[in-house]
């Protein structure tokens, strides 16, 4: 078999064999192939794309080419959720304790921030002690005793992802369809989860800017989830302005903890959250309606289960868990400063991709993936879309190191303020079944 041949076959729009496709992500993982004939396949994918068959076949190539965990020791259906990541998506941290607190196992490995997005793994590394990165002992061991895992992605699950997508990043095939499916649909298979709720962000913010977009890469993973035998369901969800009021790693966790004690519970970030924990509800057994499923997560807050659950997760992985009810022992930052309005008005958007760049340059996020991020530093918004404001309110808190300079018309530039009333703005667009 030569790479020629494949490289030919999709540049004149032909499919690749389940076989062929294999024996490239072999040569590609192992270095035994060039990387320039990779990178002159995954540019003829970019244009002429793969169909259903040719994209399962990649994403479970990419899928075999590490380590498989089993989870076959752990009782009852396996739920995981992934989100295509905004600037304040915090949903993990919230859904995650309230779904294993309604008693659904819930297994998940999450990434590290880079550019003006962060990331799940470094969220719960503002938490003192937490260990982030676990074993696969640890990680069953987490999962059967408080019923939720989560970890940074180890070397061992899909390899071949990794290398692949180095080459897309300098050869411009990032934002191919059938890539982005395989690369996170191999990671999700090989977690060993039973059923898989999807989080497709769309807009400004988002990697999806349009609907269409959204609509396709929802379609596509589900597509191959539902040809794999997984349960799989995607809920595209509007990214045009910070999910949440905390832009930051210990804020962030601050935010999700005061959902979880029955605060914010009207917000856009709650109401997200309690949506697609009930999803994982009903695709884990626990509740055969939505409402029925939403009334259970209500529940879940209210008495205090979801709370106490990731207390023992934090405690059994050795977080600090009293910085779950006291703050201060979160990372702190050296400097608070006050952002307020130049004028009176509606505020019709905020930049948030804007503002997640200024976090990032404040520490809270990488330009590199070999910066180490300040945990106690990021942004609070005192505002949303819709929002009435009069000139010299406050609209933003800096968190910020003491020798830092904050330009507050940097962050006043994120805001578009108009006379009239902000249209509403649904959170969940649209749904894809299989």
């Amino acid at each position: 078999m030569r790479m020629y041949d494949l490289i030919y076959t999709k540049k004149q729009g032909g499919a690749l064999s389940p076989e062929q496709i294999a024996f490239w992500v072999r040569g590609a993982a192992d270095g035994s192939l060039p990387d320039e004939q990779s990178a002159a396949l995954l540019m003829a994918i970019c244009w002429r794309g793969m169909d259903t068959e040719e994209t399962l076949a990649l994403t479970l190539a990419m899928r075999d080419s590490g380590q498989r965990l089993d989870l076959s020791s752990i009782p009852g259906l396996k739920v995981d959720k992934h989100s295509t990541g905004g600037v304040g998506d915090k949903t993990t941290l919230i859904l995650g304790p309230i779904v294993a607190a309604c008693g659904v196992p819930c297994p998940m490995f999450s990434g590290r921030g880079l550019g003006h997005t962060g990331g799940t793994v470094d969220k719960f590394a503002a938490i003192p002690g937490l260990k982030v990165e676990l074993s696969e002992a640890e990680f069953l061991r987490s999962l059967r005793e408080t019923r939720f895992a989560n970890s940074a992605q180890t070397a061992d699950i899909a390899p071949a992802d990794k290398k692949l997508y180095a080459l897309r990043d300098i050869t411009a095939t990032v934002e191919s369809i059938p890539l982005i499916t395989a690369s996170i649909m191999s990671k999700k298979l090989a977690g060993g989860a039973d059923a898989l709720v999807l989080d497709v962000k769309c807009g400004p913010t988002a990697f999806m800017k349009t609907l269409d977009e959204a609509r396709a890469l929802a379609q596509s993973m589900v597509a191959v989830g539902t040809a794999h035998g997984m349960q799989i369901r995607a809920l595209i969800t509007r990214m045009d302005a910070p999910l949440g009021w905390a832009i930051g790693n210990a804020l962030e966790v601050m935010e999700s903890v005061e959902i979880l004690r029955g605060e914010h519970g009207d917000s856009e970030l709650a109401q997200m959250s309690f949506r697609l924990a009930a999803e994982m509800l009903i695709m884990g057994g626990a509740a055969r309606t939505l409402e029925a499923a939403l009334s259970t997560v209500r529940a879940s807050i209210q008495d205090g289960t979801a709370l106490a659950t990731l207390r023992r997760f934090v405690a059994l992985n050795g977080g600090d868990a009293l910085a779950l009810d006291d703050f201060r022992r979160l990372p702190q930052p050296g400097q608070i400063i006050e952002v307020r309005a130049d004028r009176a008005g509606r505020v019709a958007a905020i930049d948030g991709r804007a503002l997640g760049l200024l976090a990032m340059d404040l520490g809270a996020g990488r330009r590199d993936r070999k910066d180490v991020l300040d945990l106690g530093v990021g942004i609070r918004l005192h505002i949303q879309v819709g929002s009435k404001i009069e000139k010299n309110d406050k609209i933003f808190t800096i968190y910020t190191k003491r020798d830092a300079q904050v330009a507050s018309a940097e962050f006043l530039r994120t805001l578009d303020v108009l006379p009239e009333i902000a249209r509403e703005r649904p959170w969940l667009l649209e749904t894809v079944n299989c």
